[in-house]
């Protein structure tokens, strides 16, 4: 009998098959697979100078490697970094050309660190996409039925002195071929065009995204953003700005506030005069509550898909109040650095999500950590050596050149599938505050204060105390800082002061914080709150109270306890907000700025 011919379904079903198979095989003899991808990167790399200065020669074997290669972390390779980033064209790092560099989040003397990257990284990048729909459809049938409203965003690039772009990873990705022209699939299907996606100004990026996903409101399956923050500040977006776009659906015509030609064409590829749609639009968002919004104006939507583990925990609440408690799904975890796994119960807690490593990614070894500070002396272990319930620091040798590379997150192993690791992510090292993509650490937060806090002599007042959170009650979140102050003179000091205090901090924080508030808009105004005098002496009490030692006790420098930020809360007398964004412009101040044009 001559076989049926295959339906787009049986070729989809036969697909998502292969992948689980790929799944189960590279996890079931991970050990294997990582000896074979740590050969595979030396023996590339052989000539590359970095290996040779460290006498590796053409060594291929992981005792040689260890033996030889030291663990290092950014600051380690910033020389060479510079050196690439300058034109240095020679083997430094890799064989291979680096294609650009990823701009990381983490930064190093305030900028952004940079990671090399070559070409055939992005066809590492695109398999792990592959693997995620897959996995879902295991859990969620159905999904190739309709599409996916994910707001996906481009941020600014630069050039380095030598002409190597320098954009952050995501950025890269949604600007390749891989995804701009990547072939049909039922599973990337969005409602977002691609030139909405790729448009600079975010302003009307964001408004072409949601114009579209509202019209196709009924064929939403799914909803998502990179991260919770990204995801909520979309439908503070539609919060604001719903009436003007149920007149575009009402009469099927563009706002002018959208004036780039491409945008708009390929909006109005998607939009026609819906009046009955944007009555029902109208209907709901001008509900006193939104409670439950996603689900009444997307009602077919199985899940939201945003990453909730680690400081976006915060937002927790707000998703499950807009959403009506829809599955929160963590997907996958990746840095600038390496791409590294996928969540393979995607329909879990957010408090239990454990992402699956996935051997072929890159060699990864992992640095016992103890009480989320490294012991002395420890040594890196093999993927196949970690314990269960143990904390991590995850080192990564790439192919795009890192070697024993510290990425700074800090993983708990949660359990296996088959002999390959799943891990939590518990903390990113050292990061005190956090509202979007950005990470203060503590001692550059102390430094921005004291910088600030010179403000306050000429009114004989001191600064005593200080504390900080984020706040994300507010969208976007921002920062607060509780500031206890001394006052011998007799002038009271000013507002104006106290304003110029805030933005002496912001202009003292990191580039990606700085991004965030003036090109993203996505962290809202520092605030500082100041609280009466005795304060901090309370905050000891209870912290007394609650079990701390008398002997140990020091003021945090950031509180992420309820009880603690309501009493600081309940003692504020007087509070200011930063009355204008901090300077910012691509690229790192070294470098000549040079916009790119899309």
């Amino acid at each position: 009998m001559p076989e049926a011919p295959k339906t787009q379904n049986d070729n989809l079903s036969e697909k998502n098959k292969k992948t689980l198979e790929f799944i189960e095989d590279v996890t079931c003899n991970p050990d294997d697979v990582q000896q074979r991808v740590l050969s595979d990167i030396l023996t590339q790399n052989a000539n590359v100078e970095y290996l040779h200065r460290h006498g590796l020669s053409a060594h291929t074997d992981r005792e040689t490697f260890k033996k030889l290669v030291p663990v290092i972390t950014y600051e380690d390779l910033q020389p060479d970094i510079t050196r690439i980033a300058n034109g240095d064209k020679s083997p430094i790092l890799s064989s291979h050309p680096i294609s650009e560099f990823l701009t990381s989040s983490g930064t190093s003397g305030g900028e952004r660190k940079l990671m090399p990257t070559i070409e055939s990284e992005l066809g590492r990048r695109s398999l792990l996409y592959s693997l995620l729909m897959p996995v879902m459809s295991q859990f969620v049938p159905g999904l190739e039925k309709g599409k996916g409203m994910y707001f996906l965003f481009v941020k600014s690039e630069s050039k380095t002195p030598g002409g190597l772009l320098a954009r952050p990873v995501l950025t890269s990705y949604y600007k390749s071929n891989h995804f701009k022209e990547r072939p049909y699939d039922p599973y990337t299907n969005y409602t977002s065009p691609n030139e909405t996606i790729l448009c600079q100004d975010s302003f009307q990026s964001m408004y072409s995204q949601m114009l579209c996903g509202l019209c196709l409101n009924e064929e939403v399956l799914r909803v998502g953003a990179v991260f919770a923050s990204g995801f909520i500040r979309a439908i503070r977006f539609l919060e604001k700005h719903w009436e003007l776009l149920c007149h575009d659906i009402r009469t099927g015509t563009v706002n002018p506030l959208i004036t780039d030609p491409v945008v708009q064409d390929a909006v109005l590829r998607i939009l026609k005069p819906n009046p009955a749609l944007a009555d029902f639009i109208e209907s709901e968002c001008s509900n006193k509550s939104w409670q439950g919004i996603i689900t009444r104006i997307w009602p077919n939507t199985k899940y939201v898909d945003v990453i909730v583990t680690g400081t976006m925990s915060q937002y927790i609440p707000t998703l499950d109040y807009y959403s009506n408690g829809l599955p929160l799904v963590c997907t996958m975890y990746a840095s600038s650095e390496c791409y590294f796994g996928v969540n393979l119960n995607p329909l879990c807690k957010p408090s239990e999500v454990a992402y699956t490593i996935i051997p072929t990614m890159a060699y990864f070894e992992f640095l016992p950590v103890n009480d989320q500070e490294q012991a002395k002396d420890q040594k890196p272990i093999d993927l196949s050596e970690v314990k269960l319930g143990q904390d991590y620091e995850l080192v990564v040798t790439t192919y795009a050149g890192l070697y024993r590379y510290r990425v700074g997150d800090v993983l708990r192993v949660a359990g296996f599938k088959n002999k390959a690791p799943q891990f939590s992510f518990i903390c990113r090292k050292n990061v005190a505050l956090c509202i979007d993509s950005d990470k203060t650490d503590e001692v550059e937060l102390h430094q921005a204060i004291e910088k600030a806090s010179s403000h306050l002599a000429p009114f004989d007042a001191t600064l005593i105390e200080y504390t900080s959170y984020a706040d994300t009650t507010t969208i976007p979140g921002h920062y607060v800082i509780f500031w206890e102050l001394s006052a011998k003179g007799s002038t009271q000091v000013p507002a104006s002061v106290i304003e110029d205090c805030c933005i002496t901090i912001e202009e003292s924080l990191n580039s990606v914080y700085r991004q965030g508030r003036a090109s993203d808009k996505s962290i809202g105004p520092l605030e500082i709150r100041i609280v009466e005098t005795g304060t901090f002496d309370k905050l000891m009490d209870y912290a007394i109270s609650m079990g701390a030692s008398i002997n140990q006790y020091k003021a945090p420098r950031c509180v992420k306890f309820a009880p603690i930020i309501e009493l600081l809360n309940s003692l504020v007398v007087s509070n200011y907000f930063s009355p204008k964004c901090p300077k910012w412009v691509p690229g790192h101040k070294q470098w000549n700025k040079i916009k790119i044009d899309d």
